[in-house]
């Protein structure tokens, strides 16, 4: 599929991450009952964003109900979209400030899951390779 000549889609999204009782990493893995798939929180920038980080925050809130801090571009991906278009997503590494989550329109679950448990749940080769680069950071 081919994507539209001068259509890209802009979008943005965090890989939120934590330390469980043990020291070990855990990072946030959403579910979108829309696709059935696992994926990392993430959206479309919108006209009243400031920049390609307002929006992955302000994604990221609506969400998975967590306001967060970013920290470091980590990854992106360029992908043909379901209708055609170029999407590119940016993703910034990001810790909870507040919040818990809350089913939603778009999401109906969010999992706290350490890193080896991520690789396997994900639906996409793509965001594979953004844990992989969010791992490098060795946050």
């Amino acid at each position: 599929m081919a994507g539209r000549v001068g259509l890209t889609v802009e979008a943005a999204g965090g890989i939120l991450w934590r330390r469980d009782a043990g020291g070990r990493l855990e990072i946030v893995m959403i579910h979108r009952p829309r696709y059935d798939d696992w994926t990392f929180p993430k959206g479309k920038q919108e006209s009243g964003d400031v920049d390609a980080e307002h929006t992955a925050l302000r994604e990221v809130l609506e969400e998975t109900g967590y306001r967060c801090v970013s920290g470091h571009e980590i990854a992106h991906t360029e992908y043909i979209d379901r209708k055609g278009r170029l999407k590119r997503v940016r993703y910034w590494e990001m810790r909870v400030v507040e919040g818990r989550f809350q089913i939603n329109d778009e999401v109906d679950e969010a999992r706290w899951v350490h890193p080896q448990a991520a690789g396997r749940l994900l639906n996409y080769d793509r965001d594979r390779d953004v844990l992989a680069s969010f791992l490098q950071w060795s946050v």
